[in-house]
């Protein structure tokens, strides 16, 4: 070998697999019961003397080993087959040949590739009628017709077998990959399910917890660096009052989680009617950050009551903005503005921007995903970010109840 050359990888042998137990023990037993009946001159007929008896040995020897071979060679068996089973027309005939015969044909439509399996009862149908016709024609007999049952016996009719055979088990297979595709997407859809609800609950804990724990810390901060009694004493009292709030709020999720009814989530979920008392603790709480806080309520007399996820929803999100302009907000005015028109319902939350840059506490930002979250899974609009010297939140809901299940 040169240098230029390149060694090339030997061509994969083509091995015949290995035959089944059942085809070895099959093809054995074909082959002695064949000669068994030969040697107690047991004949298909008696009346042809083209060759000695012997001969009738030469097809079944041939046929015979066909057997090992009757699941991986269709077309080997059912050609070498056929050029036996004729050959042995020509003998005194026996009855091994033509059983094992019947069996190739019956694998051949089982084990083939779907062509041949198709094919194959409807060329031995065609085989059966056209045998039938010629023996009728020159026989002229009645006795003449059951030439051709016998060719439907041993053709046509293991083919139809294992052609019907196939198809109940190709049916079968499909009906276990539906079975299991069906199995595969009931967990996929439950996991979704899980996860989605998980989302949810972490977007309740986190509403219903910030606004209080946020509060909190303003104004414990506020006791501990003013050196006065009745700073102090206020403070302390905003923080019993968020503290009981906070306890309450967590006692009613843990109950809807343990007993999830219909009458007590819907006595229990928050709605905009409750934003005047919303806004009236964001003012207690904020007193002491120069924070004034205003609700203008436009909402009006509509047709129709809001679907409780929108109201829900709603109130989730006046809750955070008030919270975050609690923790971020320059001194200022707070204005919270609830629009409903043309079957939509607006939200917007206004709040001075502090010229420095906000402090950030861990878990910081999930809020606003969680007020985008709401928005979106309503099919609604959620935008939120600085415009001037102010911070501006504003969400679009829809405010009809097909708009929501739909």
């Amino acid at each position: 070998m040169t240098a230029t050359e390149t060694p090339t990888a030997p061509a994969p042998s083509r091995r015949l697999p290995r035959p089944h137990r059942d085809d070895v023990l099959l093809a054995a037993v074909s082959v002695l019961g064949g000669v068994l009946l030969w040697s107690l001159g047991i004949y298909t007929t008696n009346n042809r003397h083209f060759f000695p008896a012997w001969a009738a040995l030469v097809p079944l020897l041939v046929i015979g080993p066909l057997e090992l071979v009757r699941r991986s060679c269709p077309h080997l068996i059912m050609g070498v087959g056929t050029l036996a089973v004729i050959a042995d027309q020509f003998t005194v005939g026996n009855f091994g040949t033509i059983m094992i015969f019947t069996d190739l044909v019956y694998a051949a439509a089982l084990y083939g590739k779907p062509p041949m399996a198709r094919r194959l009862p409807v060329s031995t149908g065609l085989v059966t009628v056209a045998v039938t016709i010629i023996a009728v024609a020159w026989l002229r007999t009645p006795q003449a017709l059951m030439i051709g049952v016998v060719t439907g016996i041993v053709s046509f009719g293991p083919a139809l077998t294992g052609a019907t055979l196939r198809n109940h088990r190709e049916a079968a297979v499909a009906a276990r990959l539906r079975a299991e595709q069906t199995a595969l997407l009931a967990e996929m859809d439950r996991t979704q399910a899980v996860v989605a609800e998980r989302a949810r609950m972490a977007r309740e804990l986190h509403d219903m917890v910030a606004n209080h724990l946020s509060a909190i810390a303003i104004h414990s901060t506020a006791a501990l660096s003013i050196d006065s009694p009745a700073t102090s004493r206020e403070a302390l009292g905003v923080i019993r009052e968020n503290s009981v709030q906070g306890l309450a709020e967590m006692r009613r999720l843990i109950g809807l989680l343990r007993d999830a009814g219909a009458e007590q989530e819907a006595v229990a979920t928050p709605t905009l009617d409750g934003l005047e008392a919303l806004v009236a603790q964001a003012r207690v709480n904020g007193r002491g950050s120069g924070l004034e806080f205003e609700l203008c309520d436009e909402r009006g007399n509509g047709p129709d009551p809001l679907p409780a996820p929108v109201e829900l929803a709603a109130y989730r999100i006046v809750q955070e903005s008030l919270t975050n302009a609690l923790k971020h907000a320059a001194p200022g005015t707070v204005r919270v503005r609830v629009a409903r028109a043309g079957g939509l319902l607006t939200v917007a939350v206004e709040s001075p921007c502090a010229d420095r840059p906000p402090r950030r506490a861990p878990g910081s930002g999930a809020g606003l995903v969680g007020m985008q979250e709401r928005a979106e899974l309503l099919g609604g609009e959620f935008t939120a970010g600085r415009e001037g010297p102010l911070w501006r939140v504003r969400a679009v809901l829809p405010a009809e109840e097909k708009a929501v299940t739909g």
